[in-house]
């Protein structure tokens, strides 16, 4: 009886190791089995590669906006700023439209003549009629006659 045991226990442990082998051998070149379908859930995302070209142009573009912002309102206090300077403007050109009017009536009163606007003298170049020997002078000369005119028109 024992060696029935012993017969019976190396059949069935034979027939576990060619079960074995032909399951293994059949699972070897099927796709489904060894196929890796990945699931992409809404909720879990792989954050995306980010060069150091494209953080320094979004660095960039931050420091833009934040220029831009700081910009306009800077502007917008000015424009505030040059109404308030724009409505003194007027008041003091109003004050000095009555001031003229008020000098002119006493001026009438008095007898007193008008002041004559004065006549704004007109600087005209100076021509010289020389020959075309002009091409001719030296650097030293033309240096000179620039200093001096440069002189002339600071004395008038």
């Amino acid at each position: 009886m024992r060696a029935k045991k012993s017969v019976f226990a190396i059949v069935a442990g034979l027939i576990v190791c060619v079960s074995v082998v032909w399951y293994c051998a059949l699972i070897e070149g099927s796709d489904r089995t060894y196929r890796i379908r990945p699931e992409i859930r809404p909720e879990i995302r792989v954050p995306e590669y980010r060069t150091d070209a494209a953080r320094a142009i979004d660095a960039y573009e931050r420091l833009m906006d934040r220029y831009m912002t700081l910009t306009e309102r800077n502007l917008s206090g000015i424009s505030v700023y040059m109404r308030s300077v724009v409505k003194n403007l007027e008041s003091i050109d109003g004050k000095l439209t009555g001031l003229s009017i008020r000098m002119a009536r006493i001026e009438k009163a008095l007898g007193i003549e008008p002041a004559k606007k004065p006549v704004p003298k007109i600087l005209k170049p100076k021509t010289d009629d020389r020959n075309d020997q002009t091409d001719l002078k030296s650097n030293r000369d033309i240096s000179d006659d620039v200093s001096k005119d440069e002189a002339d028109s600071y004395s008038l």
